[in-house]
């Protein structure tokens, strides 16, 4: 079982930057895609960013140019650097882990953004 714990959300103001952290502990199988998905009130949940072992990325639309996805394999943690944040990118923030058998989330951090 894997247990996946966020860090990192609160508040900024529109234009700032925050930068979110997962850290995995438990049983976890060496190539896994780990990621963020995102879902604010009343809205489907949905993907931001993800990076595999060997670092390939994928990002929303929204995502791209404003956010980062990086992880350290060595400390089983994934970040996402968000910069230029919009009020439209207030959500809860999930934390993923993705293996070939398993599918693993975290409770979510909450990030708001004022205008």
């Amino acid at each position: 079982q894997v247990q996946l714990v966020e860090s990192g959300g609160g508040l900024a103001q529109a234009g700032g930057s925050l930068r979110l952290s997962c850290q995995a502990s438990g049983s976890i199988f060496s190539a896994n895609v780990m990621g963020w998905y995102r879902q604010a009130p009343g809205k489907e949940r949905e993907l931001v960013a993800t990076i595999t072992t060997f670092g390939g990325t994928i990002y929303a639309t929204s995502a791209r140019g404003r956010f980062t996805i990086s992880r350290d394999n060595a400390k089983n943690t994934v970040y996402l650097q968000m910069n230029s944040l919009k009020p439209a990118d207030a959500s809860v923030y999930y934390c993923t882990l993705d293996t070939a058998t398993t599918d693993s989330w975290g409770q979510g951090t909450q990030v708001t953004v004022s205008s």
